[in-house]
């Protein structure tokens, strides 16, 4: 007797950062790509080629630099230019700083 796809449990799917190294569901992670030597956010998770997974938070994005992770992680050698991945991290937490802030209540005076 075979097993059908139907048969297995559900597999998870997860992903691990490259800055704190522990694994996420894949919507939890923004995906990267290389292009041109520039590392680039692919939210869509759309972009051709290697990808590479991250925590869309500075804290995630600072200790995958500290580690050199990116060449590493995308398999090619030397530096790449991370500026653009920096910008789009830095700009996600200040979204979330101000949705958060938004939505908590007023203190009483």
């Amino acid at each position: 007797m075979t097993e059908t796809a139907d048969a297995r449990p559900e597999k998870l799917r997860e992903r691990t950062c490259i800055g704190c190294r522990k694994r996420s569901s894949p919507t939890d992670l923004l995906r990267m790509t290389v292009s041109g030597g520039l590392v680039l956010p692919d939210p869509d998770r759309r972009a051709p080629g290697r990808g590479a997974h991250l925590h869309p938070a500075t804290e995630c994005f600072d200790l995958a630099v500290r580690r050199k992770a990116f060449p590493r992680a995308f398999k090619v050698p030397g530096p790449l230019d991370v500026t653009g991945m920096q910008e789009y991290v830095e700009q996600r937490d200040r979204e979330e700083a101000v949705q958060k802030a938004a939505t908590r209540p007023s203190a009483a005076v």
